[in-house]
C-alpha cells in the first residue's frame, strides 16, 4: 500500500465521519424520544434549531421555523389521536410567522392538553407556538420573546413612532408604505396571538398579554424570562423533566474551528 492509497483512506474517512457521527446522533434522539413519550403517554415532537453540524464551505447553516417545518409538524400532529396528550419540545430564534401561526393553530385546536418546553429558548415565533399551549415549562433561566413583526431590518412599531413624530412631508414614501405594512402587521399578530390565547384564558388576560407582547413594549430580541412570563399571565411552570434537557444534548452545536470557549467535566457535582 502506498503512501497515495493511505491519504485517500484517510480522505474517505474523514469525509464519512460528520455523516456517520450524524446518523448516530439520529438512532440516539429517536431513542430518547421514545422513552419520554413512553414515560408521559404522550406523542413528543421537537422543534429544535441548532446552527447546522453539516457546513457548507465551513460555515455553519442557520435555522429557523419554516414552512418546511410547519408541514412536518402538522403531518405528526394528525398522525395523533386527538385525546392523545401532546409536547412540543422548543428550541428555536424564530420564524417566518405563517409556518408559526399554522403550527399554533393546529396546537389549539386539540382537544388532549398541549405542553410546550423551553429548555433554553424559544423566540418570536417560537413564542408564538407556545402561547397555544395548555402549559408551557421552562427552566429557571430560559427565555421567550416578543412576537412584534419585524419588516427587515426595522420594528414595526418603531416605524410607527417615527410617522407619529414627524411631519409627513419630511418622511420619504418608502417610509410611509413601511409603516403602513408596519401597522398592518402588528394588528394581525396581535389579534392572531388574543385569539390563541383566548382559547384557555379570559378574554381581558388574552388581550392584555396580546397587547404587550405584540406592539414593541420591549425590543424584538427582550429575553422574557420564566419569572416575567409567570406575571404576565402565562401558565408558564419551571418544573423541566431532566430527559428532556438529555434530549438537547444530543442536538450539538458545531465544533467551532479554534475549538470551544466553555469547557468543564461532563459529570454531575453536588456539594459532599
Amino acid at each position: 500500500m502506498t503512501i497515495a492509497d493511505l491519504f485517500w483512506i484517510f480522505f474517505i474517512v474523514s469525509a464519512l465521519q460528520p455523516l456517520l457521527r450524524q446518523r448516530l446522533l439520529e438512532r440516539l434522539r429517536a431513542r430518547k424520544l421514545g422513552q419520554i413519550e413512553r414515560r408521559r403517554g404522550s406523542r413528543v415532537i421537537a422543534l429544535v434549531h441548532r446552527q447546522e453540524t453539516m457546513r457548507l464551505l465551513g460555515f455553519p447553516l442557520m435555522r429557523y421555523i419554516d414552512i418546511h417545518d410547519s408541514e412536518e409538524v402538522l403531518r405528526a400532529i394528525h398522525m395523533t389521536g386527538d385525546e392523545v396528550p401532546l409536547d412540543i419540545i422548543l428550541h428555536t430564534p424564530g420564524g417566518l410567522v405563517l409556518a408559526a401561526v399554522q403550527i399554533a393553530r393546529a396546537i389549539r385546536d386539540r382537544r388532549g392538553p398541549v405542553t410546550v418546553f423551553v429548555p433554553h429558548y424559544a423566540m418570536s415565533g417560537g413564542t408564538l407556538i407556545a402561547l397555544a399551549a395548555d402549559a408551557i415549562v421552562m427552566c429557571r433561566h430560559s427565555v421567550l420573546g416578543p412576537i412584534d413583526p419585524q419588516l427587515g431590518k426595522f420594528p414595526a412599531a418603531s416605524l410607527l413612532r417615527v410617522i407619529e413624530q414627524k411631519p409627513i412631508a419630511e418622511i420619504d414614501d418608502e417610509t410611509l408604505v413601511l409603516a403602513d405594512v408596519g401597522r398592518k402587521a402588528i394588528a394581525q399578530v396581535k389579534a392572531t396571538a388574543e385569539e390563541l390565547l383566548a382559547h384557555r384564558l379570559p378574554a381581558a388576560d388574552a388581550k392584555r398579554i396580546a397587547e404587550t407582547l405584540a406592539t414593541g413594549t420591549w425590543t424584538h430580541d427582550y429575553p422574557l424570562s420564566a419569572a416575567e412570563a409567570k406575571a404576565l399571565g402565562l401558565p408558564v411552570s419551571t418544573d423541566m423533566p431532566e430527559d428532556v434537557l438529555q434530549l438537547m444534548d444530543l442536538y450539538p452545536q458545531p465544533m467551532r474551528a479554534q475549538g470551544g470557549n466553555v469547557e468543564y467535566l461532563p459529570v454531575p457535582r453536588q456539594k459532599p
